[in-house]
């Protein structure tokens, strides 16, 4: 089997999905919820996965933004905790790689993945795959995540680096305000074919800051898709799995 098909199996213990927390310097707020998080509610789980937009925008492994060493530190002491914490890069962080994973003990997983939770198949997605209706984007996506437009991109200074990523993200914000909220909503049809795809009976995912569950008729049967909330300065959401049971729990 490939990266992506193979199977994972977590029986026991208490795993949480988090996913949107959009850090950047000018959000002190969210980084000491998202720090006070880890050292007090993730340190008491057996999994944390991350899928996805854990920063607004990643530049590469050698960022130094000041801002974002709580968040290193923060990661690195979860891990040693022993938490295993897995992370999965998003449209606004698809940059961070091995160095970074080396640095704070999380394993980078890929974008879909198949895992099996108590027995049940579901899968993990940032969500951004799902979203088909919004051709320019998925076209965009292809373009700037070609390993020849990174590797150009990465030796860059930072400092050009810096500003190639706050131009996109003002040309971003302008794109989006002209969408519609249909065209950057998940695709049905897409949220099926990956259901039949890993023959999953759950999917799990961010990225449209629409926080619901879902109910799917497929197939003759029902499968469940879990969409996972965005975080502000005072407040998020996190996704619990125990003794196979789901719920939401609210993070402050």
């Amino acid at each position: 089997m490939s990266a992506r098909t193979a199977t994972t199996r977590h029986d026991g213990g208490e795993s949480l999905f988090i996913s949107d927390l959009h850090l950047a310097p000018e959000r002190p707020a969210t980084i000491a919820l998202l720090v006070r998080f880890l050292a007090e509610r993730a340190v008491r789980a057996r999994r944390l996965y991350i899928l996805g937009d854990l920063f607004e925008t990643w530049i590469g492994d050698d960022d130094d933004t000041p801002a974002y060493l709580a968040v290193r530190e923060a990661l690195r002491a979860l891990s040693a905790s022993g938490t295993a914490c897995a992370l999965m890069r998003g449209n606004r962080d698809f940059l961070l790689g091995r160095a970074f994973s080396r640095d704070t003990g999380c394993t980078l997983l890929p974008d879909p993945i198949l895992m099996r939770f108590d027995g049940e198949p579901t899968v993990l997605m940032h969500g951004d795959l799902l979203c088909t209706d919004d051709v320019a984007y998925q076209k965009f996506r292809r373009r700037i995540r070609n390993p020849l437009v990174i590797w150009l991109f990465l030796r860059k200074s930072l400092a050009s680096r810096r500003n190639i990523a706050a131009d996109y993200r003002r040309k971003s914000g302008a794109a989006m305000s002209a969408k519609t909220a249909r065209i950057m909503d998940v695709n049905p049809d897409s949220v099926r074919a990956h259901l039949r795809r890993f023959d999953a009976v759950r999917l799990i995912h961010g990225h449209t800051h629409r926080p619901a569950e879902h109910e799917i008729d497929i197939d003759g049967g029902v499968a469940h898709r879990s969409v996972l909330a965005d975080w502000h300065a005072d407040r998020g959401e996190v996704l619990v799995h125990r003794d196979g049971q789901w719920r939401r729990e609210p993070v402050h």
